[in-house]
Protein backbone atom coordinates (compact mmCIF):
# COMPACT_ATOMS: atom_id res chain seq x y z
CA UNK A 1 0.00 0.00 0.00
CA UNK A 2 1.37 3.41 -0.92
CA UNK A 3 1.83 5.92 1.89
CA UNK A 4 -0.59 8.85 2.07
CA UNK A 5 0.55 11.87 0.13
CA UNK A 6 1.17 14.89 2.31
CA UNK A 7 0.95 17.25 -0.68
CA UNK A 8 -2.77 16.60 -1.40
CA UNK A 9 -4.78 19.61 -0.22
CA UNK A 10 -7.58 18.95 2.28
CA UNK A 11 -10.10 20.33 -0.20
CA UNK A 12 -9.50 17.29 -2.39
CA UNK A 13 -10.15 14.81 0.38
CA UNK A 14 -13.72 13.54 0.79
CA UNK A 15 -15.51 15.34 3.57
CA UNK A 16 -16.99 13.26 6.34
CA UNK A 17 -20.75 13.37 6.64
CA UNK A 18 -21.85 15.48 9.57
CA UNK A 19 -23.20 13.12 12.23
CA UNK A 20 -26.77 13.61 13.37
CA UNK A 21 -27.13 15.15 16.83
CA UNK A 22 -27.52 12.51 19.49
CA UNK A 23 -28.64 12.47 23.05
CA UNK A 24 -26.48 14.10 25.69
CA UNK A 25 -25.63 10.74 27.23
CA UNK A 26 -26.74 7.64 29.09
CA UNK A 27 -27.32 7.34 32.83
CA UNK A 28 -27.77 4.43 35.19
CA UNK A 29 -31.12 4.30 37.02
CA UNK A 30 -29.54 5.26 40.40
CA UNK A 31 -27.76 8.24 38.81
CA UNK A 32 -30.98 9.31 37.09
CA UNK A 33 -32.89 9.08 40.37
CA UNK A 34 -30.31 11.26 42.16
CA UNK A 35 -30.73 13.98 39.50
CA UNK A 36 -34.52 13.76 39.76
CA UNK A 37 -34.44 13.97 43.57
CA UNK A 38 -32.28 17.09 43.52
CA UNK A 39 -34.47 18.77 40.89
CA UNK A 40 -31.72 18.78 38.27
CA UNK A 41 -33.73 16.83 35.69
CA UNK A 42 -37.21 15.54 34.86
CA UNK A 43 -38.08 11.94 34.05
CA UNK A 44 -40.04 11.28 30.85
CA UNK A 45 -41.56 7.80 30.69
CA UNK A 46 -42.03 6.80 27.04
CA UNK A 47 -43.75 3.44 27.63
CA UNK A 48 -47.30 2.74 26.51
CA UNK A 49 -50.39 3.37 28.64
CA UNK A 50 -50.74 -0.40 28.93
CA UNK A 51 -47.24 -0.78 30.34
CA UNK A 52 -47.84 1.92 32.93
CA UNK A 53 -51.11 0.32 34.04
CA UNK A 54 -49.90 -3.28 34.11
CA UNK A 55 -46.25 -2.99 35.15
CA UNK A 56 -46.03 0.22 37.19
CA UNK A 57 -44.64 3.71 36.91
CA UNK A 58 -42.26 6.15 38.56
CA UNK A 59 -44.13 8.71 40.70
CA UNK A 60 -43.89 12.22 39.26
CA UNK A 61 -42.68 11.14 35.83
CA UNK A 62 -44.05 12.88 32.75
CA UNK A 63 -45.69 10.42 30.37
CA UNK A 64 -45.16 10.92 26.64
CA UNK A 65 -45.51 7.57 24.85
CA UNK A 66 -43.03 6.72 22.10
CA UNK A 67 -45.59 4.23 20.77
CA UNK A 68 -49.22 3.30 21.40
CA UNK A 69 -50.90 0.01 22.23
CA UNK A 70 -49.68 -3.55 22.39
CA UNK A 71 -48.80 -3.40 18.70
CA UNK A 72 -46.39 -0.49 19.42
CA UNK A 73 -47.78 1.86 16.78
CA UNK A 74 -45.27 4.75 16.58
CA UNK A 75 -46.50 7.97 18.16
CA UNK A 76 -46.31 10.42 15.24
CA UNK A 77 -46.99 13.28 17.69
CA UNK A 78 -44.16 12.43 20.11
CA UNK A 79 -42.18 15.67 19.67
CA UNK A 80 -45.30 17.85 19.69
CA UNK A 81 -46.54 16.14 22.88
CA UNK A 82 -43.10 16.46 24.47
CA UNK A 83 -42.94 20.17 23.60
CA UNK A 84 -46.33 20.69 25.29
CA UNK A 85 -45.00 19.47 28.65
CA UNK A 86 -41.24 20.12 28.63
CA UNK A 87 -39.40 23.20 27.38
CA UNK A 88 -36.18 22.56 25.38
CA UNK A 89 -33.94 24.02 28.10
CA UNK A 90 -35.16 21.43 30.62
CA UNK A 91 -32.82 18.45 31.21
CA UNK A 92 -34.84 15.32 30.39
CA UNK A 93 -34.19 11.70 31.32
CA UNK A 94 -36.02 9.21 29.09
CA UNK A 95 -37.17 5.84 30.48
CA UNK A 96 -38.81 2.83 28.83
CA UNK A 97 -38.99 -0.90 29.58
CA UNK A 98 -35.39 -1.86 28.76
CA UNK A 99 -33.62 1.32 27.60
CA UNK A 100 -34.03 0.81 23.86
CA UNK A 101 -37.09 2.94 23.05
CA UNK A 102 -35.91 5.60 25.49
CA UNK A 103 -32.60 5.73 23.62
CA UNK A 104 -34.46 6.48 20.37
CA UNK A 105 -36.72 8.99 22.16
CA UNK A 106 -33.73 10.84 23.65
CA UNK A 107 -32.08 10.95 20.21
CA UNK A 108 -35.28 12.30 18.65
CA UNK A 109 -35.60 14.94 21.38
CA UNK A 110 -32.00 15.96 20.79
CA UNK A 111 -32.64 16.34 17.07
CA UNK A 112 -35.69 18.47 17.89
CA UNK A 113 -33.77 20.88 20.11
CA UNK A 114 -33.46 19.42 23.61
CA UNK A 115 -29.71 19.72 24.18
CA UNK A 116 -29.86 17.86 27.49
CA UNK A 117 -31.78 14.70 26.60
CA UNK A 118 -30.46 11.56 28.33
CA UNK A 119 -31.34 7.89 28.09
CA UNK A 120 -31.85 5.93 31.31
CA UNK A 121 -29.98 2.68 30.77
CA UNK A 122 -31.59 -0.65 31.72
CA UNK A 123 -35.11 0.81 31.63
CA UNK A 124 -37.88 0.21 34.13
CA UNK A 125 -37.87 -3.60 33.95
CA UNK A 126 -34.38 -4.34 32.64
CA UNK A 127 -33.13 -7.03 30.33
CA UNK A 128 -34.51 -10.55 30.09
CA UNK A 129 -32.66 -13.08 32.25
CA UNK A 130 -31.84 -16.71 31.39
CA UNK A 131 -35.29 -17.77 32.62
CA UNK A 132 -36.99 -15.34 30.22
CA UNK A 133 -38.02 -12.85 32.92
CA UNK A 134 -37.38 -9.15 33.39
CA UNK A 135 -36.56 -7.38 36.65
CA UNK A 136 -34.04 -9.93 37.93
CA UNK A 137 -30.87 -8.62 36.25
CA UNK A 138 -31.08 -4.83 36.11
CA UNK A 139 -33.50 -1.96 35.65
CA UNK A 140 -35.22 0.73 37.73
CA UNK A 141 -37.17 -1.71 39.91
CA UNK A 142 -34.17 -4.05 40.30
CA UNK A 143 -32.23 -1.16 41.88
CA UNK A 144 -35.04 -0.63 44.40
CA UNK A 145 -35.89 2.85 43.15
CA UNK A 146 -39.37 4.34 43.78
CA UNK A 147 -42.28 3.08 41.71
CA UNK A 148 -46.00 2.53 42.12
CA UNK A 149 -48.74 0.50 40.54
CA UNK A 150 -52.52 0.83 40.27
Amino acid sequence: MAPARADVPDTQLPSAAKPAPRRAGDLSPPHAWSLIQTGQAVLVDVRTEEELALVGRVPGAIHVPWAHGVDMTPNQEFIRELAAVAPPELPLLFLCRSGKRSERAADAASLAGWARAFNVLEGFEGEIDDAGRRGKVDGWRFHGLPWEQD
